[in-house]
């Protein structure tokens, strides 16, 4: 039996990348560089935030004090099976979240098994059940202050917040959840970008050793 010719056709594992870090550090910013750089084509793109649990079954008014930053908030094993499922060359269909009203819509998005599977958002190297699935761990860092403002923005023009209801959650959730979760899993990255997106010499670092993995694969 010809065994090269059963091995040149067995799929390659997809090379898994996370990209953690605080809220407003610039993980959307280093995702959407890599991507340049190593070729959208060949990433599956999946933000953690999609998967923030349905809470159409909750009054609305209770909905906006929900404590979104806690791990409890989002629905881990669902993109667990997802993300184990693009290494199995499989298709998925992620959830599309609304975030004004809290809870997920009727829509789906379809992501198809690229060589790069990209995870991204403020928990993915928190959650213990995930790190184990990933080759490359990327935790990009930020001044507090600067994080809050890129947070502010973002929720004012994107979510329709209101500044008060915006300091009044990050005051709440956002800042204790941080340093309980979100801050320590910073030890278990293999690589530490400050200055979130302007720091292209860790970029490029980064994407090197991206596509050295893919060639290698």
């Amino acid at each position: 039996m010809d065994t090269s010719d059963k091995a040149s056709t067995t799929p390659r594992r997809p090379v898994t990348i996370a990209v953690g870090g605080g809220t407003g550090s610039g993980k959307t910013t280093i995702s959407n560089a890599i991507l340049e750089r190593v070729g959208s084509h060949n990433i599956a793109y999946i933000p953690h935030d999609a998967y923030y649990k349905d809470l159409s079954h909750v009054p609305l008014v209770e909905r906006g004090i929900i404590n979104f930053d806690h791990p409890d908030a989002l629905d881990t094993p669902m993109m667990r099976e997802h993300i184990l499922r693009l290494q199995n060359g499989e298709t998925i269909e992620i959830p599309v979240y609304d975030f004004t009203h809290h809870r997920r819509t009727q829509d789906v998005q379809i992501v198809r098994p690229q060589p790069i599977i990209m995870v991204e958002g403020i928990l993915v190297l928190a959650e213990a059940a995930l790190r184990p699935l990933y080759d490359v761990k990327i935790y990009v860092d930020a001044d507090p202050d600067i994080r809050f403002i890129r947070r502010l923005r973002r929720d004012i023009v994107e979510r329709g917040r209101s500044v008060e209801s915006v300091i009044t959650q990050y005051m709440a959730t956002v800042r204790p959840m941080h340093l309980e979760f979100v801050e320590p899993s910073k030890r278990y990255a293999d690589v530490i970008i400050p200055e979130g997106g302007s720091n292209t010499v860790a970029i490029d670092m980064v994407s090197d050793r991206i596509r050295a993995l893919l060639s290698a694969n």
